[in-house]
């Protein structure tokens, strides 16, 4: 029986672990290492990195990090992070990484998606939509550049549109849920996990196991994402690196078959 796989996703900022809410405040949290070797210990599924400063400062994230990553990590981990060029995901991907996410450049030049597809595979590309709404009409729309630049796109548009283009995986994080801890957007998730025939992620907002097991039993996820949840001990945001254990992992297998 299958269950979604629980991710870890770790933000990056000048190779320091830090935890933000709604896409600022950046809050540092330690060493992205020791984080990847506690998870270890906890038997994480997967574990995504990505480097929040990256496509501002038009660079990638860094290969050296990636691996050292690779060098202690017993699970698969994608990472992202101003990714533009196919030389950068071949490099990234020799260094250890199982995918590249790709995000504000898939907004700026949707093409690239399908090249990567094609060289890459599928399966190694996955896009995140960074989702928010609008300030006046209180829309849906995928954003980039840290949640700074509207695009034209709603959230269910532009899933399809990087299907078509040959993605592997999409995450769907809602900046406006993103560290503050109060659940999903599960409605959002839902919504694009339903329609796209890819595997989906959820990400932003879980502060509590019951959120995940929300959006498991509400969308037909792929991956129940999160950053606050496995870095906090609890919503006072102590630092405790933690992950959940084999009995509650089991539990989401239960959930997913009822959702499917």
């Amino acid at each position: 029986m299958y269950r979604p796989r629980i991710i870890p996703v770790l933000l990056l900022k000048d190779q320091g672990l830090v935890k933000t809410i709604r896409f600022s405040k950046p809050k540092y949290i330690g060493d992205p290492i020791n984080a990847v070797r506690i998870f270890n210990k906890l038997k994480a599924d997967e574990l995504v990195f990505l480097d929040i400063q990256a496509s501002e400062k038009k660079r990638s994230i860094s290969l050296d990090f990636v691996k050292k990553v690779a060098e202690e990590a017993n699970m698969p981990f994608g990472v992202g992070g101003g990714i533009r060029s196919i030389e950068s995901i071949r490099a990234i991907l020799e260094a250890g990484a199982e995918k590249v996410v790709i995000g504000s450049y898939a907004l700026e030049n949707p093409d690239f998606v399908r090249e990567a597809s094609n060289q890459f595979g599928a399966s190694t590309i996955c896009v995140c939509l960074d989702v928010k709404k609008t300030l006046l009409t209180k829309r849906d729309r995928v954003y980039s550049l840290n949640g700074k630049n509207q695009s034209k796109y709603a959230p269910l548009e532009y899933a399809k549109h990087m299907v078509s283009l040959g993605v592997g995986e999409l995450i769907v994080q809602s900046i406006d849920n993103d560290g503050v801890m109060d659940g999903y957007n599960v409605s959002l998730i839902a919504e694009v996990s339903k329609m796209v025939p890819v595997p989906v992620i959820g990400l932003g907002g879980a502060g509590s196991m019951e959120h995940l097991e929300e959006l498991a039993r509400t969308a037909v996820v792929n991956g129940l994402a999160a950053g606050s949840l496995f870095v906090y001990n609890d919503r006072n945001r102590g630092v405790l690196v933690n992950y959940p254990d084999a009995g509650k992992k089991a539990m989401f297998r239960v959930l997913f078959n009822q959702a499917v």
